[in-house]
């Protein structure tokens, strides 16, 4: 029998792929970089569910066009925006959000919930 992987992992992986890569990239680079797993067509179905969650975008590859067709893909945001728009909507989600931040802060390491409070009360003491 073979073990599933975990639910989005393969999304994650292909979204951190995409946010290494100095450009856009091929489905066979993404695959490339992900180990040759999983399969080519695996790949591109997490890249056509990743464009319309508006995650990433698609243009022609620079073969396209010589007699060979395909796409390159890239991420519509960095990480650090794609992780507070996922923060966002867990708070604006269905529970409680002082539940949920509550929950977020006490496993802050220290020196993190001490950046937050600076965040908080100063604005971004290090904007670099």
């Amino acid at each position: 029998m073979t073990e599933r992987r975990p639910w989005g992992s393969l999304e994650s992986g292909t979204m951190a792929v995409l946010w290494a890569a100095p450009g856009p990239l091929t489905p066979a680079q993404v695959q490339e970089a992900l180990g040759g797993e999983p399969a080519y067509n695996t790949v591109q179905t997490i890249l056509t569910r990743l464009l319309e969650k508006g995650l990433v975008r698609r243009g022609p590859s620079p073969e396209a066009g010589r007699g060979r067709r395909g796409f390159v893909y890239w991420p519509t945001h960095d990480a650090a925006i794609a992780a507070a728009r996922r923060m966002r909507a867990v708070l604006d989600g269905p529970g409680d959000r002082r539940a949920v931040l509550r929950q977020f802060t006490a496993g802050l390491d220290p020196a993190d919930a001490e950046l937050l409070r600076a965040l908080l009360r100063d604005g971004d003491p290090d904007p670099s």
